[in-house]
C-alpha cells in the first residue's frame, strides 16, 4: 500500500522532490521505495531525465488501476471497522439544494426503518460534480435533475416536480390573475444556468417555447437562494421547481404552474459496478 501511494503520489506530480514534499518524506528515500517497486515488478514505470520525469505506457496503465485498488481497499476497511463498531455500513449521497427539502428526508427515514444502524453522509453539490463523483466512486447516491449521463451512471425517476414562478412579494401578477406565462414577456428573468443541467435548462426554454416568447435573461446563477435575493430585490422575475420554495424565507411569492404539461424531474443515480455492500442491499429491496 505504502509503495502504490508513493508511486500514485509521483506519477501526479511527475517530480520527485515535489511528491516528496506532498508524502512528507525525503527525496532520496522515495526514490528508493520507487525504485524498488519498479525492480520488484520488473518493470519501467517512469522515464526519467536530468530535467523531467515521465510516465512510461505500463506507469500509466498502473496509475490508474493503482487508484481504484486503494480506493476499494480504503473502502472495504472503512465498511469493516464499521461493522465493529455495530453499524451495518455508511451511504454517501450528493445532491442540489431542492432535494433535501422533501426528498432526501424521505428516503433516509425508509432506510433506516429497514437498516437502522446505517451511517449517512450527505454533500450539496451541483448536478456535474454528482456525476463525476459517482463515477470515481466518492459517492454512492446521486440526486441530478439531468436527463443525460455516462453509460456506466443508471438513473430513475425519483420526484416528478412542477415549475413555479418567483416573484416579488408586492408584484402586480398574484395567484388570482395569472393565467399564462405570456403576461410576463416584458420581465427580466432570472435563472439557473445552462451548466447547471442542459436538460433541466431545455425544459424551461420549453415553457417559454409553449407560451411563445423568448425570454430577457438579465443574471443566471447555480444557487437558489441568490435567484430569491435577486428577485427580492427587483432585479427580475424567475422559474424554479415547486419543491424549492421549501426552506427559504424571503420577500418573494411562488406561483405554481399546474397546467403545464413541462416538469422538472429530479432522478436518483448510482453507479453500475459500486461496490459499496450497503448499496447493493438498498437496490436489491427497491429502497431506490
Amino acid at each position: 500500500m505504502r509503495q502504490l501511494e508513493y508511486f500514485i503520489s509521483v506519477a501526479e506530480h511527475l517530480h520527485f522532490r515535489k511528491a516528496a514534499e506532498a508524502l512528507y518524506i525525503t527525496q532520496p528515500g522515495l526514490s528508493r521505495q520507487v525504485k524498488q517497486m519498479e525492480d520488484d515488478l520488473k518493470v519501467q514505470l517512469f522515464s526519467r531525465s536530468n530535467r523531467k520525469v515521465r510516465l512510461t505506457l505500463a506507469g500509466k496503465y498502473l496509475l490508474g488501476e493503482a487508484k481504484v485498488i486503494l480506493k476499494n481497499l480504503n473502502a472495504a476497511l472503512e465498511h469493516t471497522q464499521l461493522l465493529q463498531k455495530g453499524l451495518a455500513g455508511n451511504l454517501r449521497f450528493g445532491y442540489v439544494g431542492s432535494a433535501m427539502q422533501n426528498a432526501i428526508p424521505a428516503l433516509l427515514l425508509e432506510i433506516r426503518k429497514v437498516f437502522p444502524n446505517i451511517l449517512f453522509d450527505l454533500k450539496e453539490m451541483d448536478n456535474r460534480v454528482q456525476i463525476e463523483a459517482l463515477i470515481n466512486d466518492d459517492i454512492d447516491l446521486g440526486f441530478i435533475r439531468m436527463e443525460r449521463v455516462p453509460k456506466d451512471i443508471k438513473i430513475k425517476p425519483f420526484l416528478d416536480d412542477t415549475f413555479s414562478l418567483v416573484l416579488p412579494k408586492d408584484h402586480a401578477i398574484t395567484k388570482k390573475n395569472f393565467k399564462s406565462l405570456s403576461q410576463l414577456k416584458d420581465e427580466r428573468f432570472i435563472l439557473f444556468e445552462k451548466s447547471y443541467s442542459d436538460s433541466y435548462y431545455e425544459n424551461i426554454m420549453k415553457l417559454f417555447d409553449e407560451a411563445d416568447f423568448s425570454p430577457k435573461v438579465s443574471h443566471s446563477t447555480v444557487h437558489a437562494s441568490s435567484i430569491y435575493r435577486l428577485v427580492e430585490n427587483n432585479f427580475g422575475i424567475s422559474i424554479v421547481p415547486s419543491s424549492l420554495q421549501l426552506g427559504y424565507d424571503m420577500d418573494v411569492k411562488f406561483i405554481e404552474l399546474k397546467n403545464s404539461k413541462h416538469r422538472a424531474i429530479l432522478n436518483i443515480a448510482w453507479k453500475e459496478g459500486n461496490r459499496n455492500p450497503i448499496l447493493k442491499n438498498i437496490l436489491d429491496d427497491g429502497l431506490v
